[in-house]
C-alpha cells in the first residue's frame, strides 16, 4: 500500500517565521522518503475543527506550484479542489500549469465544495447542494474535454465556454482526477464516470467504507465502467490512530483495508508538532512496512 501525506494544518511552533520552512523540510523529506502522493487544503480559511479562520491557511495551487520546484519525484495535489472556487475553465488551466512545472506528477482532486463561511466570507457564490453537484459533474465534463484534442465549445446548464484551448497539454495527456466523498448517489456515480480514484474517509470504518465500494462497483457496471480501472484511496486521520505513535494498530487496520482494495492512504502530522520531524518518522519506520502490505 501506498502513502500520502496530507499537509492540512500550517500551524506550527513559530509559524509567523517558520512557516515556508516547515513547509519546504517536511515536503522534501516526503519526497526523499518515498511518500507517493503529497496534498494540501483548497480552502481559504481554516476549517472550524483545526482552529478555524484565524489560523494560517495558504491558498491551494499556488502552494501546489511552490511545492512542484522543491520536490523530485512526489505526486502533488489538492484535496480536494472545490468546485465553487474557480471558473471549470480556468481549473484546467491552472491544475495543467502545476503538471507541467512538475514534469507530470500533478493530480487533480475535485469534490462539489462545503464551507460555507468562507464563501461568504470573501464573497463567492455558494449554490445549493443540488446546484453545486451539477456544476461538478460540468467540471468534470470540461476538464476532460480540455484534456483532450476537442478545443470546441462546451455549452452546459451553469458553464459556456467558446474555445476550450489548453497548451501546453498535460505531460501524460491528461491528469489522473480524484474525486472526494463517499456520497453514494451523486458523488460514487461521478467516480465512476469520470473519475481515475476515489477518496473515502477512515472515520467511517470499514465497514461503511466495505459498503461504499460496493456501491461504486454497481455504479461502474451500470455506466460499463471497469471498477478495477478506479483507485481506491481512503484518508481522514487513520482512523484515529497516529500512524507513527501507534504503528502496529495502523498498520494492522491497513491490512484489512487493502483487503477490500484500498492502495494508498493519507495520512497527516498532528496539529502543533513539528511536521517535518513526523514525517522523518513515518517514511523511516512505518512507510516501509506498509509497502509491504
Amino acid at each position: 500500500m501506498d502513502a500520502g501525506i496530507h499537509y492540512f494544518s500550517f500551524t506550527h511552533p513559530d509559524w509567523e517565521h517558520q512557516l515556508t520552512d516547515r513547509l519546504t523540510a517536511t515536503a522534501q523529506t516526503a519526497d526523499q522518503g518515498g511518500v507517493s502522493l503529497l496534498t494540501v487544503m483548497d480552502h481559504y480559511f481554516q476549517m472550524i475543527p483545526v482552529g478555524g479562520p484565524f489560523e494560517p491557511m495558504l491558498e491551494g495551487y499556488a502552494t501546489l506550484g511552490y511545492l512542484a520546484g522543491v520536490t523530485q519525484d512526489i505526486n502533488l495535489g489538492l484535496l480536494v479542489t472545490g468546485v465553487t472556487y474557480r471558473h471549470p475553465g480556468l481549473l484546467a488551466k491552472i491544475a495543467t500549469t502545476v503538471d507541467v512545472l512538475s514534469r507530470g506528477r500533478a493530480w487533480l482532486g475535485i469534490g462539489a465544495a462545503w464551507y460555507d463561511r468562507e464563501h461568504e466570507g470573501l464573497g463567492v457564490p455558494f449554490p445549493s447542494t443540488a446546484e453545486r453537484f451539477e456544476r461538478l459533474e460540468e467540471a468534470l465534463q470540461i476538464v476532460n474535454q480540455m484534456w483532450s484534442d476537442d478545443d470546441g465549445p462546451y455549452a452546459g446548464k451553469h458553464y459556456q465556454l467558446k474555445e476550450t484551448i489548453n497548451l501546453p497539454q498535460p505531460p501524460r495527456g491528461r491528469l489522473p482526477i480524484l474525486i472526494g466523498g463517499g456520497g453514494e448517489r451523486k458523488t460514487l456515480r461521478l467516480v465512476a464516470q469520470y473519475g481515475d480514484a476515489c477518496h473515502l474517509f477512515v472515520r467511517e470504518g470499514k465497514d461503511a467504507i466495505a459498503h461504499k465500494l460496493e456501491v461504486l462497483k454497481g455504479h461502474c457496471d451500470a455506466v460499463g465502467r471497469d471498477y478495477d480501472s478506479i483507485r481506491k484511496t481512503i484518508g481522514g486521520g487513520g482512523g484515529g490512530m497516529d500512524p507513527v505513535t501507534d504503528s502496529d494498530a495502523f498498520l494492522a487496520a491497513m491490512e484489512e483495508y487493502a483487503e477490500l482494495g484500498v492502495s494508498l492512504v493519507t495520512v497527516s502530522p498532528p496539529i502543533g508538532g513539528d511536521p517535518q520531524a513526523w514525517t522523518e518518522q513515518f517514511t523511516g519506520s512505518v512507510l516501509p512496512r506498509l509497502k509491504e502490505i
